[in-house]
């Protein structure tokens, strides 16, 4: 009970919390000021975001729902082109350069560090990722199962991936468990302290 009074709180003054943030920082700057104060040309470039926002509005009643699905598209579709955009430029893309630079044995000689064990490196992360991607087998055609039928051991390559993922899950999973345990830990110090200092002296 008292955990499902700390999420409800919690969760109220996240939503409080951004509300105002919003409010802050783009619907008064970003709208409310251009219409009320601002030039023809603000006031017209203002007036398009405020139309498909009234627009989005109308996903609330079930007869006019239609009249907000476009706009719901566009953010879905701008939302997706970002997502995408930032993880191949920010994240896949430095991931092969980096992974490539591994087997670069020019550059690791001149770097002064041992080859072997670079090359070694360089290689757990290449068969762990082709081993990966061996398990992601879920939308190919007939002949790929035809082919698992065939070549019976691609099938226990594609459970080395699936125990690889499940090792990375885990990893992950500790990693935030920890986190998160470390800032409990941090937040009952503070109440500690503060009974200390204040609660008990007064006692």
């Amino acid at each position: 009970m008292l955990f499902r009074f700390a999420i409800h709180v919690f969760i109220g003054v996240a939503a409080g919390f951004m509300t105002s943030v919003i409010l802050r920082s783009v619907i008064v700057p970003q709208l409310l000021i251009p219409i009320i104060s601002g030039s023809q040309s603000e006031r017209l470039l203002a007036l398009f975001p405020l139309i498909l926002s009234g627009l989005l509005l109308f996903k609330v009643t079930r007869r006019f729902s239609i009249l907000g699905s476009p706009i719901i598209a566009f953010l879905v579709g701008v939302g997706a082109a970002a997502a995408i955009g930032g993880t191949t430029l920010g994240t896949l893309f430095p991931q092969i350069s980096a992974s490539a630079n591994l087997f670069d044995l020019q550059a690791i000689i001149q770097s002064g560090q041992d080859w072997l064990v670079q090359l070694f490196y360089g290689g757990i992360i290449l068969v762990g990722t082709v081993l990966t991607f061996a398990y992601f087998q879920f939308s190919m055609g007939s002949w790929y199962y035809r082919l698992f039928q065939k070549f019976s051991w691609l099938k226990y390559i594609s459970w080395i991936g699936q125990a690889l993922i499940a090792i990375t899950f885990g990893v992950l999973y500790a990693g935030v468990l920890g986190a998160a345990i470390s800032a409990l830990i941090e937040r009952i110090n503070f109440l500690w302290s503060f009974l200390i200092s204040y609660v008990l002296p007064a006692s």
